[in-house]
């Protein structure tokens, strides 16, 4: 077997989901905090690979830890469809602003463009009472840190350039597995 890093990713991903007795999905996502990347995999094959960023603390599934929680996910909505890039989400819902590089230097990050809303698929470890990914509002989402993207962090969801983001969104379906190590 090839030492490969996306085949090492896939078969993570693939362990996961039988160990947890879960299908897995035609496309899957594996994001990795220690490489700071995300793998598309469409029918087994890595189709793309995307800079992503984490939270600036620790990876975490508890509850007001602020870290990126790990383990097995599935994307329970996509929201954004249709709306222009860099469009500023609040609460879910577009604010009609566009991210622009004049907000770039603005502290904290802004939910832009698409939003991927995470569900946890591990009863006790993200997902239940004190660990729930999606009560926490862990998003895949774009970011007005785009000029410092290097440097970008978040409170614990995973931040795309707004270009990624769109092209992953469009490229996922609801219920599609991903897993955040």
């Amino acid at each position: 077997m090839r030492s490969d890093p996306q085949i090492k990713h896939l078969a993570r991903l693939l362990a996961t989901c039988e160990l947890l007795s879960i299908q897995p999905t035609e496309h899957c996502l594996y994001a990795s905090i220690s490489e700071q990347k995300i793998y598309l995999f469409a029918d087994g094959i890595c189709t793309h690979t995307y800079p992503c960023r984490f939270s600036a603390r620790p990876p975490s599934c508890i509850e007001n830890s602020l870290g990126t929680p790990v383990g097995l996910h599935k994307i329970a909505q996509k929201i954004g469809d249709g709306a222009p890039p860099g469009m500023v989400f609040k609460g879910r819902v577009a604010t009609g602003r566009l991210y622009s590089e004049d907000m770039a230097g603005e502290r904290g990050n802004t939910v832009t463009s698409r939003i991927l809303w995470l569900q946890g698929l591990e009863p006790g470890k993200n997902r239940g009472p004190g660990c729930d990914s999606f009560n926490r509002y862990i998003y895949i989402h774009g970011t007005n840190q785009e000029a410092n993207f290097g440097a970008a962090r978040s409170h614990g969801c995973v931040l795309l350039r707004n270009a990624d983001v769109i092209d992953l969104y469009d490229r996922l379906a609801c219920q599609s597995v991903v897993l955040i190590e």
